[in-house]
C-alpha cells in the first residue's frame, strides 16, 4: 500500500510507503549470508557490522537499533520493511533495491547507495553524512525531518522526490535528472554543484533569494553595490 503525498501546483506528489508488518519472528543470529533469504524477521539491537549479506532479500522485516558498520549489502533487496534507529559507517548498499521501505532516525556515515533503486521510500528523522546516491534511481522518495550532509546525487534520476522539513548541506546534483522534485519544504537548502540541473525541480521564492549568490557565480554575474 502507498499513499500519495500532497504536491504543489504543477508538481506531482510522491507516493509514500505504508509499511504494515506481520508479527515478526526474532532473528536467531548466526550472521548474514550472501544471497540469504530473510522473511518476516525482527533484527533487534543486532550487531551486523562487517557481515556480508550481498544479494540477500529482506521481506517484511524490521531492523531496530542495529549496527551496520561496513555491512556489505551490495545488490540486496529490501522490500516492505522498516528500519528504525540503525547506525553505522560505510554501509554498502550499492546497486541495492529498496521498495516500500521506511527508514526512521538513522545515524549513518558514508552509506554507499550508488546505482541503487529506491521506490516508495520514506527517510524520516536522523542524520546521514556523505550519502552516496550517484547514478541511483529515486522514484516516490520522501526525505522528512532529516539532516543530509553533503549528499551526492551526481548522475542520479529523481522522479517525484520531496524534501520536507529537512536540512540539505552541500547537496551535489551534478549531471542529475530531476522530474517533479519538490525542494520547497526543505528547512535549509545548500547546493554545492548541479544548479544547472534544477529545471525539473520547484523551489520557493525565499530559497531562490538564498541561492542567488551561488547562481550569480554559476552564471558569471558580478554583483556590486
Amino acid at each position: 500500500m502507498a499513499r500519495r503525498a500532497a504536491g504543489g501546483k504543477g508538481v506531482k506528489g510522491a507516493r509514500r510507503p505504508e509499511v504494515r508488518l506481520p508479527v515478526p519472528a526474532p532473528y536467531g543470529g548466526g550472521g548474514l549470508e550472501p544471497d540469504g533469504d530473510y522473511d518476516g524477521l525482527e533484527f533487534r539491537d543486532a550487531d551486523l557490522g562487517g557481515q556480508d549479506g550481498s544479494g540477500a532479500r529482506f521481506m517484511d522485516c524490521s531492523l531496530v537499533g542495529c549496527a551496520l558498520d561496513e555491512t556489505r549489502l551490495h545488490h540486496a533487496r529490501v522490500l516492505d520493511s522498516a528500519l528504525t534507529g540503525v547506525r553505522g559507517l560505510g554501509t554498502d548498499l550499492a546497486e541495492a533495491t529498496l521498495r516500500d521501505v521506511e527508514l526512521t532516525d538513522a545515524r549513518l556515515g558514508g552509506p554507499q547507495l550508488h546505482g541503487a533503486v529506491l521506490e516508495r521510500v520514506l527517510i524520516r528523522g536522523g542524520k546521514i553524512d556523505f550519502l552516496n546516491l550517484r547514478t541511483a534511481r529515486l522514484r516516490d522518495v520522501v526525505f522528512e525531518g532529516c539532516v543530509l550532509v553533503e549528499p551526492d546525487f551526481g548522475g542520479a534520476r529523481l522522479e517525484r522526490v520531496e524534501f520536507v522539513d529537512c536540512v540539505l548541506k552541500g547537496a551535489d546534483f551534478h549531471a542529475a535528472t530531476l522530474t517533479d522534485v519538490d525542494l520547497r519544504g526543505a528547512a535549509s537548502l545548500e547546493i554545492s554543484a548541479g544548479l544547472d540541473r534544477l529545471s525539473g525541480a520547484v523551489i520557493s521564492t525565499a530559497q531562490l533569494l538564498d541561492l542567488a549568490p551561488v547562481l550569480a557565480v554559476e552564471w558569471g554575474i558580478r554583483v556590486e553595490d
